[in-house]
């Protein structure tokens, strides 16, 4: 099991930037496809982005394309996620997540999660 704790979320304005952090421990997380998801109030949590365990590969959701970057150290056992062009419905608490998987943009593949940190942009 791998524990992940996220931290740099907290109040933007619109167009703002942030930078996420997701620190991990536990099992090797080298290995881990990591993952950003996001929920905001009333909706279902969604996908942001994805990286493979060598960072050769990254995915992203079509609304995060060009604003979002996804990037991580393993020898820090730290995976990011920097956010520009903030805007109002990018609010919302976001989760990173490892796993090994096939479907990097399908949650359920995720094997441990991190408690979120709650990101909000006011106009």
């Amino acid at each position: 099991q791998v524990q992940l704790v996220e931290s740099g979320g907290g109040l933007v304005q619109v167009g703002g930037s942030l930078r996420l952090s997701c620190a991990a421990s536990g099992r090797t997380f080298s290995r881990d496809a990591m993952g950003w998801f996001r929920q905001a109030p009333g909706k279902e949590r969604e996908f942001v982005a994805a990286i493979s365990w060598t960072a050769l590969s990254k995915y992203y959701a079509d609304s995060m394309k060009g604003r979002f970057i996804i990037s991580r150290d393993n020898a820090k056992n730290t995976v990011y996620l920097q956010l520009n062009s903030l805007k109002p419905e990018d609010t919302a608490v976001y989760y990173c997540a490892a796993g090994t998987v096939s479907n990097y943009y399908y949650q359920d593949e995720y094997d441990d999660w991190g408690q979120g940190t709650q990101v909000t942009v006011s106009s």
